[in-house]
Formats: structure tokens, sequence, C-alpha cells
């Protein structure tokens, strides 16, 4: 088997400290490598290269072997018969006396007995060694309600937690409900009072056109129409230039000459004779003051200061004044005012169909 050149002997003289005092008179041969020196062996022993990692191979090798050698026999043999290397080992009982007391670290002084006779103290000791570690998360007041298992103790907690997120989830539901309930309620009542009030609405119309119905009809026993029969050829507010007003001013009740003319109410006749354009025109005045004229008459029945009741004949349909045929002109002035109102109106409102 090859294997590389020994390496020749160099001078080397260790001291005393190198060996623990020991000292060695051998000599050694200083040693200079070379390249032949050191080149590798060809077959199954090759040197690897690389950087420190032989080195670092024999300093552990070297390091395990004489930890080995001092375990087993207490001192090391150096090659050439060298004396032992003595240890120093530390004393223990300067270490122990230097700890502090078992009974006074926190939470073991209770797990150990001091051997007294005082059975209380000796009995609190026992209890808290025989004490589960399982128990070590059970609070005060999981062990006042009878709870001594943490793992129970936790399943409780949590199914009382559980059991707060459903009674906060029924209330949310309930208070939801409940705000519906009283919003239906309210839309209800709303809903109610809408029907009633339309309903006392619809009441309150139908007795106010009740009362003007009876209001009317008792009116039309009073009051009548100025002819029984006719053809309404002109109406109030009609625009025309035949009119010095410039509209026309009455309501005209076309009817062949010498149609017996009516009072529409009882009064009394205010005036009775020609005046211009309108013709023979009789006033009738009312007892409210109001003013009706009947004018374009063929003739005349009353004289001024006389009472009439209705439907009592005061004149005849006739053509005189500014007329283009046979009519009645009629107009109504309340409080005997210059401007007149419409005629068909206000006989609808004393009960008249016209």
């Amino acid at each position: 088997m090859a294997s590389n050149r020994p390496a020749p002997q160099g001078v080397y003289v260790p001291n005393d400290d190198d060996f623990g005092g020991y000292d060695d008179d051998s000599s050694w041969e200083e040693w200079n490598p070379t390249e032949e020196s050191i080149r590798p062996v060809r077959g199954r022993h090759r040197v690897h290269k690389r950087g420190g990692g032989g080195l670092a191979r024999s300093s552990t090798v070297l390091g395990v072997g004489v930890i080995a050698a001092v375990g087993a026999g207490g001192m090391a043999t150096a090659q050439g018969g060298k004396p032992p290397v003595a240890i120093e080992m530390p004393d223990v009982s300067a270490v122990t006396d230097s700890l502090p007391e078992a009974k006074s670290l926190p939470g073991v002084g209770a797990l150990i007995s001091d051997g007294s006779d005082d059975s209380a103290a000796a009995g609190q000791n026992v209890a808290v060694a025989a004490a589960p570690l399982s128990a070590a998360g059970v609070s005060t007041t999981d062990a006042e309600q009878g709870t001594t298992d943490a793992g129970e103790a936790l399943r409780a907690r949590i199914m009382e937690q559980a059991e707060n997120q459903q009674d906060q989830a029924d209330d949310a539901v309930q208070k939801a409900a409940e705000e519906a309930a009283v919003k239906e309620a309210a839309a209800q009542a709303a809903a109610k009072q809408t029907a009633a009030e339309k309903k006392i609405a619809a009441e309150k119309a139908a007795a106010k056109k009740k009362a003007e119905a009876e209001r009317l009809a008792k009116l039309a026993k009073s009051y009548t129409l100025p002819v029984a029969s006719y053809t309404l050829t002109g109406t109030f507010g009609q625009p025309g230039s035949m009119w010095s007003s410039g509209y026309h001013t009455g309501l005209d009740f076309a009817a062949p000459t010498g149609t017996p003319i009516k009072a529409v109410h009882s009064g009394t006749i205010k005036e009775a004779g020609w005046a211009g354009a309108y013709g023979y025109r009789t006033v009738l005045e009312l007892d409210d003051g109001t003013e009706v004229w009947f004018c374009h008459q063929s003739s005349m029945n009353v004289s001024a200061g006389q009472k009439v009741t209705t439907g009592e004949t005061i004149g005849r349909v006739g053509a005189t004044g500014n007329v283009t045929g046979a009519h009645l002109h009629m107009e109504v002035h309340p409080g005997g005012d210059a401007t007149g109102v419409d005629p068909a109106a206000w006989l609808r409102g004393k009960g008249q169909s016209l």
C-alpha cells in the first residue's frame, strides 16, 4: 500500500507550560515540506484538497480522544510515557451552599413537607400536592358553582357565551318583530283614520248636498222662471258691438210677442215705464234689495209701488227698444248696484233649472 513519505524530524523543545510542567528533552529535526513530499497518493487513500478540512477533523478527533481518556481514567497519557495531567474539579458543597432554599421558591414550598407535626399545614400541603393539573384554569366563580375541572369550566363558559349570543339574537329578532308589528299597526291605524276621514268627508258632502237640495227646494217654491216657454239666445258676458258696454249684460229669453212675463219672486215694483234702449222696462225690488229688470216688453201690467207675488204676471214679451226680435232681456243687480251678475247663475241658485 502506498503512503506519504514520512516527514523529517525537526528540533522542538516544549516548555513546562505545554504539558503541565512536564519537560521533554527529546530532539526533533526540522521538516520543510516540498511539492514531492505532499503529493497525493493514487489509489483508495486520497487526500481531499479542502482548505482547513483535514486540520478541523484532526482537531475534533484529538479533542474527542482526550475527553474519552479523561472520562475513563481521570488522566491522559502522551506518546513516549509522559506523566498524567491533573484535572481540578470544583467544590460542589460551595455551589450548593449558595443556592436558595427550595421552600423559598414560588409555588414550590407548598409542595414540600418539612416533616413538622402541624397537622393543618401538613393537610394543606398534601391537598395542594394532590390537586390535579386539570383544575389550573378553574376560577373562583367556577369553584363556587361546583366546577373543579378546567375543561369542564371552559366548556361551561363556551356554552354560557353561546347561550348569551343566542339570547341576543333572539332579542334582536323579537325587537325587529315588535318594530314591524308597531309599524303595521301604525299603518293600519293610518289607513283606518284615512278611511274614517273620507267617510266623514263624504257624509258631510252628502249632508251639505242634501241641505242645499232642501234649501233649493224651499226656494223653488218661492221663485220661478220669468217665462214658461223660451229659447236662450243671449248669455251674460257675451261680447259684441251692439251693446254699449261691449258685452251682453243680461240673459235673453226668446219667445213670441205677447208671452206672459212673471214676477220671479215676491217684491215691490220700483219702476215701470220707457227706458230708452231697454224699451219698456219693469224693475222689481226683492226683500233683500236685489233689483230684477224685465226689458223690451210689449206691454206692462203693473205700476211703481205695487206689491207682487211669485208667478204673478207683470207684463208681456215684446220687441221695444234696441232689439232684433221679440224676446225678454232680464238683468239682476244685487243691492241695486249698476253692475249686474249672471242671471242664469242667480236663478240656479234659487232652485231654478234653465
